[in-house]
Order: C-alpha cells, then sequence, then structure tokens
C-alpha cells in the first residue's frame, strides 16, 4: 500500500505524537504521516522558546524547567485540533511525565515512538545539517528517555529503513490500535 493513499482507521480526530530521541527522524516521518493520512503537521522544535535553542545549540540539555513551556505550547496546539479531524506533531516526549502532559491537552492522542540503535541514531544525526541539536546531547537524550508503557496510548516503530518504510510500519501499527470511544 502507498503511504499516498493510506487512510488512517483508527480516528480521525486523535492528535499523533511522533515521538523519540534526536535522530530518530521524527520530522521527517510525521511530515509522511501527515500527509498520508491529510491532516496538519506541527513541528514541535518551532515551539521551543529561544532560550531552549540557544541551551541546546550550546550543547547544554534542557531540564524539566526548560520543557514545560514548551510542552504546554504544544499541548495548545493539540488542544486547538480537538475537533477538527486530528493533526501530527513532532515531539521528543522522552519521559511519561511530558506525555502525560500533553495527554492533559488531548487525552486521547497517541504517541508513535520512533526507536532503534544508538549507533544507527547518532550516524543519522551526524549526517543532518542545519539543525541546532548538536550530537553531543544524544547521551542526554537516551539517559532521559522513558519509552512507552503498557498503559500508553501508542506504538513503538523501528527506524531502520527509508522514511517511506517506517512510516509504512507506522501506518500498520496505528491501524491494530482500538477505536476510541466517542
Amino acid at each position: 500500500m502507498s503511504t499516498r493513499t493510506a487512510r488512517y482507521d483508527v480516528s480521525s480526530q486523535r492528535v499523533i505524537v511522533v515521538m523519540g530521541v534526536a535522530g530518530t527522524g521524527k520530522t521527517t516521518v510525521g511530515r509522511l504521516l501527515a500527509e498520508a493520512l491529510a491532516l496538519p503537521y506541527a513541528e514541535g522544535d518551532a515551539f521551543h522558546p529561544a532560550a531552549n535553542v540557544a541551551k541546546m545549540s550550546a550543547g547544554t540539555p534542557l531540564d524539566d524547567a526548560d520543557r514545560w513551556p514548551w510542552l504546554d505550547a504544544i499541548g495548545d496546539w493539540i488542544r486547538g485540533r480537538a475537533g477538527l479531524g486530528g493533526g501530527v506533531v513532532a515531539a521528543s516526549a522522552l519521559k511519561r511525565s511530558y506525555r502525560d502532559r500533553l495527554r492533559t491537552a488531548a487525552p486521547e492522542a497517541v504517541f508513535v515512538h520512533l526507536t532503534g540503535a544508538r549507533a544507527l541514531v547518532e550516524q543519522r544525526m551526524a549526517a543532518r545539517t542545519g539543525h541546532f541539536m548538536p550530537a553531543v546531547l544524544l547521551d542526554s537524550q537516551f539517559a532521559t528517555l522513558e519509552p512507552l508503557q503498557e498503559d500508553e496510548l501508542g506504538v513503538v516503530v523501528d527506524v531502520s529503513g527509508s522514511p517511506e518504510d517506517i512510516t509504512e510500519r507506522a501506518l500498520a501499527a496505528l491501524r491494530r490500535l482500538p477505536t476510541p470511544q466517542n
């Protein structure tokens, strides 16, 4: 099945949060998912205050206090999509508490956790250009990561292969999720 013709049969009202450590392809896969599902896309990095971008650019990891306003801004976007057919947003959402904060804005949000071998992720980070997040912060990202738990609505997708392959696996996994009760 082509990603361009895929239909999201889980729920057109859910917002999909594409999560994972830096370098897993959140932006690329998020955009492809949004295109496949004919949903609006939001780049999570665009919600960071300038101070966060400066801190990360300098190689300093963000702490929870840095992340709360960023998560709240993403939550506002998610809440704004309620009743408008859903959407897709890329956001690291590394900790359970971060995902819980996003779920406060949209209890039916579904998470697509992109995951892969550290060596592959590091290789992809080193190859990208024009991004403020330096590869030196990858260790802090993996140290902070709390994978999705069984009681969290979401899917885990391996990032090996092409962006189109990853997107196809994500779509297939999303289709297996239960339909929400309205």
